[in-house]
């Protein structure tokens, strides 16, 4: 999909893919963005920005790498192969001929065949889904003491549902004093989550949390 990551070709390629998408796979971080991570040999320069986020935001999690979900491809489907140019000549957009054939040589019937094609070109483009805002939250919910239960207290965040919330990774961070706090990720559709009422649900397991507070939003 992106071909060698070690190149500067293979670093567009991502690069230009990230700047519309904020992970390899869906709306949370899986093992496709492992993949990724490892075969790139650093992090990306400036002029890739948005594989450059990308970068710190999946080295963040550190080990909890090993806790996303698996993918639905192999590692060699985003690591191997051939440049995404040979890719965006296949975008169901571009295999509308708009203009025919260079043997059509009858005005008449190049202008009917063109106002066809224009019209399957707007029929399939008025078939395409509108864009569904949402955005990527990353809470820190930080327990009463070392005493608290993690296991417990990750069980009652993920037990909360909402249309339009999932849930993706999470992982313990070490604060001091022997105790952790909780980061879990999740992935929200604008229109119909709140993410200050997600916050309030969250805060009202009294028994395990202490405090939330959003370390990470990003709008994908």
């Amino acid at each position: 999909m992106f071909g060698d990551l070690k190149t500067p070709a293979g670093v567009k390629a991502l690069n230009d893919y990230l700047a519309e998408n904020s992970y390899i796979e869906g709306y949370v971080p899986s093992q496709a963005d492992t993949a990724v991570f490892n075969a790139l040999k650093g992090a990306p320069g400036a002029d890739c920005p948005h594989a450059l986020r990308w970068y710190n935001h999946i080295k963040s999690f550190g080990d909890g790498m090993k806790q996303f979900p698996k993918a639905s491809k192999g590692a060699d489907a985003y690591t191997k192969g051939a440049s995404p140019a040979a890719a965006a000549a296949d975008d169901d957009d571009d295999d509308v001929d708009l203009f025919g054939s260079d043997e059509e040589e009858d005005d008449e019937e190049k202008k009917r065949v063109t106002e066809e094609r224009l019209a399957a070109y707007a029929a399939k483009k008025a078939k395409k889904p509108g864009v569904i805002a949402k955005t990527s939250v990353l809470f820190d919910v930080k327990p009463w003491d070392d005493e608290t239960n993690m296991d417990d207290m990750l069980a009652s965040v993920k037990s909360i549902e909402m249309d339009g919330l999932v849930w993706g990774a999470n992982k313990l961070v070490p604060v001091g004093y022997g105790i952790s706090k909780l980061q879990v990720m999740c992935v929200v559709e604008d229109e119909k989550v709140s993410i200050d009422e997600l916050s309030e649900k969250i805060q009202d397991f009294e028994d395990f949390v202490q405090s939330v507070d959003i370390a990470a939003m990003n709008k994908i």
